[in-house]
């Protein structure tokens, strides 16, 4: 018969009573109103002080100033500041090493002309009544193609449609080959195979520096010119260049302006005939170059004296002069009036404290769904931590801090109880401190993609080394979130690399030092609020922490059981998915008890005599087995263990009975009729597993002692007593909390065969000889 939680049926004829709550119930619905109240009270920050009479609202009456008055408008004042600050004048300064890198370029490109000049001195280098003076600079500058195609040709099979200085040029060759022997005919394309290798060399040392630089004629101009006049031309380009660049050149500037400043610096300092030329050589070399930057520093001094002249906007006015007449808007000034005569009805805005609640309540809910889903039923105290590490984040913000500590809460949330808590919190304290800001913030967005890294995988990682690496990770996320969001969100790219680039890798540093700051206080957190992160759990399966020193030392035979249980139910929970870190350490720790009176116990017992036979009382040796579980509980207190690895000593036994002892009483009164025998008794005091993982290690402690006394069995026979043991378990309900279905324990039982065959493999029986010395010795 199902009833209400808080009544419950008395036997018949006794009166129907009323049972109040326990104390654990009433802690509930206190603890939920505290947090809910804490967190509502922290989001909702903004609603506790808002005037009614803000600006852009109707007035509803006329207001006049009670009194003379003169106020700072600090919000107007601040935004005037702010445009000083943002609309000053950048201060530019020459940066020597873009500068001298533009100058090396020009003396380059001279010196190469003056490879092609010196190249081309010993012009004509065959007769002009043989080859053209035109035809002989063609033959040395034309392209390698063209060189190959004049070669092969004849007259008869040149390309009609080429040039007519490539036909020039095949014709008197041509002609020259007719008038002379094979052997003179090449020698001379030898000698210009020579030059032309000289010449493509400085002419590609040219064109590195820019392709397009000096086009045919111009070239050619340069090459023929003399020399009086070639050093004039190197002289006033160079000063040229250097007024270019004493007055400076700023990135990015447009084509067009470059071009009119190259023109008015060459203006009656070049010769007419070389101004074209000059003109082109110098836009080629200046083209995306440039040798001014901002002097940050100095701009930086000239904004924030632009700011401090800034002068406060005052808001004056006498008393029983109009602020507002009734039905008009009030404008900022009128508010600064209104608000410092104390006439903006400031008080609590309810409808936005109420929004708050519900979306808080919203949020607890649906952190509450996902811990049903993922986890086993948290305590009060990890409401409360979890509670803390919310509040946490929208604090910073109202304290304005653009660092936001989410990496630290994802990594926290993540190593106490999963990444799906961790994430879900993160997402859920982002969106409500996105709320309480009022506004989009990129910082923030950046942080939660930190948080959420750090939620993603610190529940995985089992060193703090490996924290180490992903505090890394976080730091670099983040910051790369901070840049790829700015890229987006800037209508340009010009500041971005000075300006939000700096920001980016500050963000990053912060994801990082947020993410040590968590590492650091992890300890102080696990031991306060009795939480575990897999590290932790590691750490306390370490044989040599003292607990499982002393259970070696007193316990052997325990222990022996407790490594072999350990292998049964690591196997399990790695086949189930389950924490196996934890399996691990509440498997070592879950038969501690047993040293409180180790030889009570067979397994400690060596052989030797029972301790059992000489007491002969069921119910003393009943009370000694059952001891082993409160005296383990208070070892693992004693010892400082977390509560989910003390869960494992009462839970493995559950409410079990001893089924020995009992029998053996039931014996003795059918055969002496002493005393009455109660089952409960020989039954352990529960309670009975409430997760998957003191399940499991229910179910390989009952099959440890049966897994060991078989020596000769089939795999089937063993898979046969162990499901006879599941499905006592079962049918006893000592699984009904656990997690477990019945289709799992199929899978526990074959995974426990392959463990058991393991253990049990068959070995190959060393030789007498081996084993005999006197044998060994006759053989």
């Amino acid at each position: 018969m199902k009833v209400s939680s808080y009544f419950y049926v008395q036997p018949k004829n006794r009166p129907l009573s009323l049972s109040l709550p326990s104390l654990d119930q009433l802690k509930k619905p206190f603890v939920f109103l505290l947090i809910l109240l804490c967190l509502t009270s922290v989001f909702g920050y903004r609603f506790y002080n808002l005037p009614q009479l803000s600006v852009n609202t109707i007035s509803p009456y006329t207001i006049t100033a009670p009194k003379d008055g003169a106020f700072e408008d600090t919000k107007t004042t601040e935004e005037k500041r702010q445009q000083a600050r943002v609309g000053v004048t950048p201060i530019l300064k020459r940066n020597e090493d873009l500068t001298l890198g533009i100058k090396f370029n020009l003396s380059q490109t001279i010196e190469s002309i003056e490879q092609l000049r010196k190249i081309t001195k010993n012009f004509p280098f065959i007769s002009v009544n043989i080859i053209s003076l035109e035809s002989q600079y063609y033959l040395i500058s034309c392209s390698p193609q063209e060189w190959q195609e004049i070669t092969n040709q004849t007259t008869q099979f040149y390309n009609s449609s080429a040039s007519w200085t490539f036909r020039q040029a095949i014709i008197e060759l041509e002609n020259y080959r007719k008038r002379t022997t094979d052997q003179e005919f090449q020698i001379l394309i030898e000698k210009i195979n020579r030059i032309r290798h000289q010449y493509q060399q400085a002419w590609q040392q040219i064109q590195t520096i820019s392709p397009e630089l000096l086009n045919e004629p111009s070239k050619l101009t340069l090459l023929q010119t003399n020399e009086q006049n070639w050093q004039d031309f190197k002289q006033k380009i160079s000063a040229t260049l250097e007024r270019i660049l004493m007055q400076g050149l700023l990135a990015g500037l447009p084509s067009d302006y470059l071009q009119q400043t190259i023109t008015i610096h060459l203006k009656d300092s070049i010769s007419p005939q070389y101004q074209n030329i000059a003109q082109e050589l110098l836009f080629a070399i200046l083209t995306e170059q440039y040798n001014l930057e901002e002097d940050k520093e100095a701009t930086q001094q000239r904004a924030a004296q632009a700011v401090l002249a800034v002068k406060p906007e005052m808001v004056a006015i006498k008393q029983g002069e109009l602020i507002v007449q009734a039905g008009e808007k009030i404008t900022q000034k009128d508010f600064v009036l209104l608000d410092n005569f104390k006439l903006s009805r400031r008080g609590i805005n309810w409808e936005g404290l109420g929004i708050s609640s519900i979306l808080v309540m919203s949020a607890i809910s649906f952190l509450y769904f996902v811990e049903k889903r993922v986890h086993r039923p948290m305590r009060q105290r990890d409401q409360l931590l979890l509670s803390l590490l919310s509040i946490s984040t929208p604090l910073l913000a109202l304290a304005n801090i653009p660092y936001t500590n989410l990496a630290a809460i994802g990594l926290l949330s993540s190593s106490f109880y999963g990444s799906a808590i961790a994430i879900t919190q993160v997402l859920l304290i982002s969106s409500l401190t996105h709320f309480v800001q009022n506004t989009i913030s990129w910082p923030l967005i950046a942080g939660t993609i930190g948080g959420l890294v750090a939620a993603a995988w610190a529940g995985k990682l089992r060193s703090r080394d490996e924290l180490a690496l992903l505090g890394a990770g976080v730091g670099l996320a983040q910051g790369t979130a901070y840049l790829i969001i700015y890229l987006i969100a800037s209508a340009t790219a010009g500041t971005i690399w000075h300006t939000v680039l700096p920001h980016a890798i500050t963000q990053g540093l912060a994801g990082l030092a947020w993410c040590i700051f968590a590492i650091g206080i992890s300890p102080y957190l696990e031991r306060f609020f009795d939480v575990v992160t897999p590290i932790r759990l590691v750490e306390l399966a370490n044989p040599n922490r003292p607990l499982l020193k002393r259970l070696v030392t007193e316990a052997p035979g325990t222990f022996q059981h407790t490594l072999f249980v350990a292998c049964l139910a690591e196997a399990a929970a790695r086949k189930l998915h389950c924490n196996v870190e934890l399996i691990r350490t509440g498997t070592l720790y879950h038969d501690i008890g047993k040293m409180h009176d180790p030889k009570g116990f067979i397994e400690n017992q060596m052989g030797g005599l029972n301790k059992h036979d000489v007491i002969n009382d069921p119910w003393l040796s009943a009370e000694i087995i059952k001891k082993h579980v409160s005296e383990g509980l208070i070892m693992a207190r004693k010892y400082g263990l977390p509560k989910v690895v003390r869960d494992f000593i009462p839970e493995h036994q559950g409410t079990l009975p001893i089924s020995y002892f009992y029998q053996q009483a039931l014996q003795q009164a059918k055969t002496t009729g002493g005393r009455f025998v109660d089952e409960k008794d020989f039954r352990y005091d529960g309670q009975i597993p409430q997760s998957r993982e003191t399940g499991i290690v229910m179910l390989a402690d009952s099959c440890e002692a049966a897994l060991r006394s078989l020596k000769n069995a089939t795999p089937e026979q063993a898979k046969d007593m162990i499901n006879k043991i599941f499905a006592a378990r079962w049918r006893e309900n000592q699984l009904k909390d656990s997690g477990l279905r019945r289709d799992e324990l199929t899978i526990i039982a074959e995974v426990f065969i392959q463990v058991w065959q393991q253990y049990n493999h068959q070995r190959i029986a060393y030789p007498k000889t081996v084993l005999d010395p006197q044998c060994a010795e006759k053989h």
